[in-house]
Formats: structure tokens, sequence, C-alpha cells
């Protein structure tokens, strides 16, 4: 429990396992996700209260105890127990887990302990929204990203290693072909919408 992450032979530091991380950050943005929508659409806090204290207590239990015994990631150990591990440097994680806690301490003290809504906890839930959203579908740390501003020591073994100069492969790289693509797609999409926009408010009718 004094040392935080895992030690894994070939690995110099201690790591984590970025797999059930991104599990875990998946679940998470699920919950904060439906809480959210519930603000929004029915104007009831109940769920996103719960969900300030869940994610209190479980970045507690990472940052001060071990992550190895938090509970959303011990349910994405299971989830992703078979598949082969790839490990990332523990220390990045933490501080990235770090401004999830000082996140989450400000929520519970303007939204559960003073039940006060402002834009101050909006803008909270979209960046804890955001910082989960990227974890767990493209497997990008936010979080980890200003470790190097605040530290000498460069992180090691980012997921991707991104944190390697490296060249990119010729499956990586963008043509100009895919981002004219790309951009054809929006305009595409924004003409849909706005040339279907009074057909598709009709609500649907009973097909029986």
């Amino acid at each position: 429990m004094k040392q935080f992450g895992e030690t894994v032979p070939g690995y110099n530091i201690p790591v984590l396992n970025e797999r059930e991380i991104r599990a875990s950050a998946g679940i998470l943005f699920l919950f904060v996700f439906m809480a959210i929508q519930r603000v929004i659409y029915t104007g009831d806090f109940l769920m996103i209260k719960y969900f300030v204290l869940i994610f209190l207590a479980e970045f507690i239990v990472r940052v001060f105890i071990s992550p190895k015994y938090a509970p959303t990631l011990i349910i994405g150990r299971m989830i992703v127990s078979k598949q082969t591990p790839e490990y990332v440097g523990a220390a990045q994680k933490k501080f990235a887990w770090i401004i999830g806690l000082v996140l989450a301490v400000t929520m519970l003290v303007l939204l559960v302990f003073m039940n006060t809504k402002s834009p101050v906890t909006g803008i909270i839930c979209l960046i804890c929204q955001i910082f989960l959203f990227f974890e767990s579908v493209f497997g990008i740390c936010l979080g980890c990203l200003f470790y190097n501003l605040f530290y000498k020591e460069k992180a090691q073994h980012c997921p991707g290693e991104v944190c390697e100069r490296k060249d990119k492969q010729a499956i990586q790289r963008v043509s100009w072909t895919q981002i004219l693509i790309v951009i054809a797609f929006v305009a595409l999409a924004v003409a849909a919408f706005m040339l279907c926009k009074a057909n598709f408010n009709q609500a649907p009718v009973n097909l029986f």
C-alpha cells in the first residue's frame, strides 16, 4: 500500500494497467452522463449529488490508499481480465487523479454541502465528462498531459507511448484527401439537419 502502482518485470517504475483504467473511466462516464442528462431534462439533482459522493470516495481510495482497492478499477479489472495488460506509468496517473479529487471536493462543497448551482458547477461537470470521455474512448489521459509542466522528471510509459518521440507510420498519417472527406461529411450532416429539421420534428405515428 505504500507504493503507488504495481511492480512489473521489465519496467523500472511502478505501473498501472491502462485497460482497466479505461474501463473504469467508461463506467464513471456513463453514470455522470446520465446524471447530467437528468439535471438538464428534469431539473432533478439527486443523482448527480450521489455521483459526486461516489466519485469522491473512488478518488480518495485511488490517491490515498491504492488503485488496486478502488471499486470501479476492480470492476474494470474484471471486465478486461482476458485482455493483455497495457502498462502505463503510475506517477502521471496519480497526478491526473489528484486533479479529479480536487474537482470532486469542489463539487462536494458547492453542490452537496451548500446545495448551490452555478456556471462553476456546470463547468466542473463538463470538465469531468471530457476527461472521462477522452480516457475511455481515445485512451488519452488529459490530466497526464499537465504532469510534465509540474515535474522535472518526464512521464514514462504513457498510453500508446505518446511520451516518446517517434515518427508516424504510414497507416497513422492523414492525407489532405481524407481531411477534405471529413469536411465534406460535416457539411453534408449540417445540410441534412437544416433541410430535414421540419420533417424530423414530427412525432412518429403508430405502425399498427
